[in-house]
């Protein structure tokens, strides 16, 4: 699973039991693999300064998932026909996430613990917030240069009542330069074929004989050409029409043509130039972005670990990864059974809404005696 749960219980002598046995129960359970949560010491401050953090660092925690997955999604996007390799984009630190969040080691240069938790807090804010600033405009400006290729692209598709003729017809198919006469391009549905060689001669006066030619074909019919003189074309249009002839309006522009073959051959040369740059981009800052998150767990973590226990700062951060979807109703029920001790008024009058508990604020979420946080990564699968 890809799924982590991140708690921690005071690191005194009863509680380092507790976790003892959670240790036990869970791995005789088969319920989750266990490890330390490594999280250095950081400077306390004020309590007030950890309340205001304690809000600030939820609101961080969802604005980087959010990035995180926003960048998991733009390579998914970007790298279009090869989707079955983005995993191997999607690490951190060279290594896939998995590893990564089991084998946390606080980035010591990165990120020092000699600075106040706020300072902390604001080099990881900015940081965040200049990679979502340069993923806006690094992917609108790929998404807009994808967007025109796909709208050519689109032109040469369809049937022939839609699609360009450009990439079809050719010079030779045409009369040009000629003051009274004039190529037209007529869609007859396949059944139509004979009735079309039989008549289109007589559909209106001064069409040139033994003119016509198929240029091309779909499922439902062909693109024909037919000389006629210039002034009898709209007699010739009506005609065409209740005889179930369509005249595709198309004007043969050789200089039109080559600009679109060349802003066609423009956009696929753009494209391929920026393609690699910016998955690296993708690669490297996706990378970055993860690791602040992490690192915002931790903090998450140690801010609500004093708060919830108190001075002097002593416990001990557990990160949890269970075994099976269906086996995390059992794993809570161990853990609230373990650290019930913690809580007990609140743990046991959870149920009980008419109970109002001092100091404990809900909002419509789950409680639980011992600090707990949540690390989703499926996602990004």
């Amino acid at each position: 699973m890809s799924e982590f749960w991140l708690i921690s219980a005071p690191g005194d002598k009863e509680n380092l039991q507790a976790l003892e046995r959670m240790n036990t129960v869970t791995s005789k359970s088969n319920l989750s693999y266990n490890t330390k949560f490594a999280i250095p010491d950081f400077k306390v401050g004020t309590l007030d300064s950890l309340v205001g953090l304690s809000d600030e660092l939820g609101k961080l925690d969802t604005f980087a998932e959010s990035l995180i997955r926003r960048m998991a999604q733009s390579v998914v996007e970007v790298m279009e026909d090869s989707k079955g390799k983005v995993q191997e984009h999607l690490l951190a630190n060279g290594v896939d996430l998995t590893s990564f969040v089991t084998h946390f080691e606080w980035d010591m240069a990165k990120y020092p613990v000699k600075q106040p938790l706020v300072s902390v807090v604001d080099t990881i804010a900015k940081q965040l917030a200049q990679i979502e600033m340069d993923l806006k405009s690094r992917t609108a400006a790929y998404n807009t240069l994808k967007t025109n290729l796909e709208n050519l692209e689109k032109k040469s598709m369809g049937n022939l009542f839609t699609r360009t003729l450009s990439d079809i017809v050719s010079k030779e198919d045409f009369v040009l330069d000629s003051e009274y006469l004039v190529t037209l391009l007529v869609i007859v549905p396949k059944p139509n074929y004979s009735q079309w060689q039989k008549t289109y001669e007589s559909l209106s006066d001064m069409v040139v004989p033994r003119s016509t030619k198929l240029i091309t074909e779909d499922k439902e019919g062909g693109l024909f050409t037919v000389t006629l003189f210039r002034k009898v074309i709209e007699d010739f249009k009506t005609k065409a029409k209740e005889n179930k002839f369509t005249v595709r309006e198309f004007y043969y522009d050789e200089k039109e043509i080559e600009r679109e073959r060349e802003e066609m051959a423009r956009l696929l040369s753009d494209k391929k130039q920026q393609y690699g740059p910016l998955l690296r981009w993708l690669k490297v800052n996706f990378s970055e972005a993860f690791i602040a998150w992490i690192h915002i767990k931790a903090l998450r973590v140690f801010v609500e670990s004093v708060l919830r226990y108190g001075l002097p700062v002593n416990f001990q951060a557990v990160l949890l990864q269970p075994h099976k979807k269906s086996s995390t109703k059992r794993l809570r029920e161990v853990l609230n059974s373990v650290f019930r001790h913690l809580d007990e008024v609140a743990a046991t009058s959870i149920l009980d809404a008419s109970v109002e508990i001092p100091g404990l604020q809900l909002n419509n979420q789950d409680y639980f005696p011992y600090v707990y946080f949540h690390i989703d990564l499926s996602l990004l699968d």
